[in-house]
């Protein structure tokens, strides 16, 4: 080949790879197995972890000396490109347009049809698309919003003033695209949270930092970091759940609890499905954890709510189940198939013990004052020094062996957590006194009812 020859094919080749992405686009270098997905120039960026998902995805790419490039403009035809691997799966919902300034060879032609088909993007009058126009920050959360067809539920003007500084500088044709984008959370401020920039061109960084938020499951925690999400702890406009508002729930360590029908527990809970408000805006994220206490009521025990766990967030809440009257005579052939897999109150724990003489219990779980621990084995005629060869007793020693009675055997057999814990189960009620517990199915028994409103 002669030195002419090579000159152009080495041209051909500059040129082909710079239409692959309109010219300025970043190329994948990539093995048979995996895509590039470390990047020199995007260590310790406020978005590399969001950076490094999307590039293990395949929905963004790096350039051929191995940078990202985090502060470039996108284009439009890139933007579509990103949205065509991003939401592989989105519904064409319009006829396709044949753009004046997009030839059917153009590399991203398929990208800017689909894109357009899905509602994500548009044309300029004249069917003109403006391939290689840098987009704006306003026009990539339109068509997020657009595209995934979310609508504002409230009032834009009131959403954006409450989140942005610069609110007045929002294009009137993006403002409800935007405000429905910030309540779902989609809207990324970096450095300022309140500073939205509608107007100023989106780079790579932000672009990507959108399609995180937009690809992450409700209730998940985002790569973003949660203080430059707008709107990211909700707003009492949008997070609002009215009093009466039944919250499911569930327990994940038993499935059966049993108290004494005097006795105060501490309980934690998980909410067991997503938690909408009126508006449809997901409010309680399933998984969320419901912290609280057992407590007697009208002879039986109802569980009621002082905190609520979203995400790592507290958030005080007033609510209740309704009072849970079904007991259970310990005496009963059935109560240890109940105990089996149950989480036993302390004081229900030294009751059933004291009741039952000889009778072999094995309880899953006890609730105590300070923590919770695991029981096995506990029993009126066990030996001390084999129950303690399998059983920890952990901070509550000393007080715990105060239940040992004086023929050698032990009440309870694991104790973990607060110093007070043996000392509780050692004996705190009076066996005597009452032969009934509380049978509670915890799935079922403890859905909550808002008190009064809820908001975050």
């Amino acid at each position: 080949m002669t030195k002419i020859s090579q000159s152009q094919s080495r041209t051909a080749l500059s040129l082909l790879l710079q239409m692959t992405f309109g010219g300025f686009v970043p190329l994948v270098i990539a093995s048979p197995t995996f895509a590039q997905s470390t990047f020199t120039d995007v260590q310790g960026n406020w978005s590399q972890s969001c950076i490094s998902q999307l590039a293990q995805q395949g929905i963004i790419s790096g350039y051929p000396d191995g940078t990202f490039r985090p502060n470039a403009s996108v284009t439009r035809s890139e933007f579509a490109a990103m949205i065509g691997k991003a939401f592989p799966n989105a519904q064409k919902s319009r006829n396709l347009v044949q753009f004046a300034d997009v030839p059917s060879n153009y590399w991203a032609h398929n990208a800017i049809a689909t894109a357009n088909q899905t509602g994500f993007l548009s044309g300029y009058p004249g069917q003109i698309f403006n391939p290689t126009q840098n987009i704006p920050r306003a026009q990539v959360l339109v068509a997020l919003a657009s595209g995934l067809n979310y609508s504002p539920t409230q009032s834009p003007t009131t959403t954006l003033t409450a989140n942005f500084a610069d609110a007045s500088s929002i294009p009137t044709y993006a403002q409800s695209g935007i405000a429905a984008a910030t309540e779902k959370r989609l809207v990324v401020d970096y450095p300022d949270v309140k500073s939205l920039r509608p107007n100023q061109l989106a780079s790579r960084a932000e672009v990507s930092a959108f399609l995180c938020l937009a690809l992450t499951p409700s209730g998940q925690t985002s790569t973003i970091p949660g203080q430059y999400i707008a709107n990211a702890t909700g707003s009492s406009i949008t997070a609002l759940l009215n009093s009466g508002t039944s919250i499911p729930v569930k327990y994940l360590d038993a499935k059966k609890i049993v108290v004494s029908p005097k006795e105060t527990a501490p309980l934690t809970l998980t909410v067991a499905t997503d938690i909408k408000n009126n508006q449809g805006t997901l409010t309680i994220p399933a998984g969320s954890q419901v912290v609280g206490q057992l407590q007697p009521v009208d002879g039986g025990s109802e569980f009621v709510a002082s905190q609520l766990i979203i995400n790592g967030q507290q958030f005080p809440i007033n609510a209740s189940s309704r009072p849970i009257t079904t007991t259970q005579d310990v005496r009963s052939p059935n109560i240890t198939a109940i105990l089996q897999d149950a989480a036993v109150g302390s004081a229900a724990a030294a009751g059933i013990s004291g009741i039952t003489g000889n009778n072999h219990i094995t309880l899953g779980k006890v609730l105590t004052g300070t923590a919770i621990g695991t029981a096995v084995g506990a029993n009126q005629n066990r030996n001390v020094l084999s129950t303690l060869r399998d059983t920890a007793i952990g901070a509550a020693a000393a007080t715990g062996i105060s239940g040992i009675t004086g023929n050698r055997t032990i009440t309870a057999g694991k104790v973990i957590g607060g110093a007070a814990a043996g000392a509780t189960i050692g004996g705190i009620v009076d066996h005597t006194s009452t032969n009934q517990v509380v049978v509670i199915n915890p799935n079922s028994d403890l859905t909550l009812t808002l008190n009064s409103n809820f908001s975050k």
